[in-house]
């Protein structure tokens, strides 16, 4: 469908709106009284939630355009068969769906909640990296919360293992000026070191981290990132995933997408399915990732509280 034909049959005036995006496909900009968040669906990434009254919380890079198959590091991308590169080398970086465009399967609202579900599904393209039948569906939605929900599910005759994860990159102020709080007491492999370690308090972002804790049993996981910069408390809250990464890079990192001084800007908590060997899901089978982000700002109380 093109954006006109998006917008007749999808859209709703001032709720939900198909515009120009990346490479010729749309991206779909969700509204209401609590914010506005916008989605490419090439990749299905959501590029950018503001909530009302607030700063933008999601980190998007310099670089404003890429190609289909291009990896784009910023936004919330979707990685899916796999997470990182540790479960298949055959597999590109964080699995292929980040790269490929999704088609628009619904949307919706109401006086409280504004939402598009955009589905992906297993085709010539996606056979030539992975040989497996699937469909892999984002659910976005603006309310209170931006909230996302992954459903993939097996529509082949034969098993197949896959991870898979979200991956926000979180906007800054100054990642020294960040802290990661609801870390402490967890286990986790430290990517850059290569070796196990534990998290003894809050995690302070004063240096680079490439770090994958394992999560206790629990149908639901609270972390948040506190940034002294901007003066407030980005809540991220999950189920269904075993795993949570904390990533920042820090300044040796070179990715095309990134000014020299990108890494200072954002810190990425990241809900992962499993790492690194992954689940496996059987003909028919579903498996469900959710993940909502809140942003809550300082108050002038607590401001003067904390200078007392």
């Amino acid at each position: 469908m093109n954006i006109d034909q998006l917008n007749s049959r999808y859209g709703a005036p001032g709720r939900i709106v198909f515009r120009p995006g990346h490479c010729g496909y749309p991206n779909v900009v969700l509204a209401n009284k609590y914010g506005t968040a916008e989605i490419a669906l090439l990749g299905a990434n959501v590029l950018s939630y503001r909530p009302t009254g607030h700063a933008e919380v999601i980190f998007r890079p310099s670089k404003r355009d890429y190609n289909r198959g291009e990896s784009f590091h910023g936004g919330i991308p979707v990685c899916f068969p796999q997470f990182g590169n540790r479960f298949s080398k055959e597999l590109p970086q964080h699995g292929f769906a980040r790269t490929m465009p999704f088609e628009v399967a619904a949307s919706e609202y109401s006086d409280e909640m504004t939402e598009v579900t955009l589905v992906l599904k297993s085709d010539d393209a996606t056979r030539t990296v992975w040989p497996h039948d699937f469909k892999l569906e984002l659910k976005v939605s603006v309310s209170m919360k931006l909230n996302l929900t992954m459903t993939a599910a097996n529509t082949g005759k034969e098993p197949f293992g896959f991870s898979c994860g979200f991956h926000p990159y979180i906007l800054l102020r100054e990642r020294d000026g960040a802290t990661v709080k609801g870390l402490a007491g967890l286990s986790f492999f430290n990517g850059f070191a290569g070796k196990g370690e534990s998290q003894a308090g809050d995690l302070v972002m004063d240096h680079p981290t490439d770090h994958i804790f394992t999560l206790p049993s629990s149908p639901r996981h609270e972390f948040a990132v506190i940034d002294s910069g901007l003066r407030r408390a980005v809540a991220i809250a999950s189920s269904g995933n075993d795993r949570v990464v904390v990533w920042n890079p820090g300044a040796e990192c070179r990715i095309p997408d990134f000014d020299e001084d990108s890494w200072r800007r954002f810190v990425c908590v990241e809900p992962v399915s499993d790492w690194p060997d992954g689940r496996v899901l059987e003909p028919g089978g579903k498996y469900v990732l959710v993940a909502a982000i809140q942003s809550t700002m300082e108050t002038a109380n607590e401001t003067a509280q904390a200078q007392s």
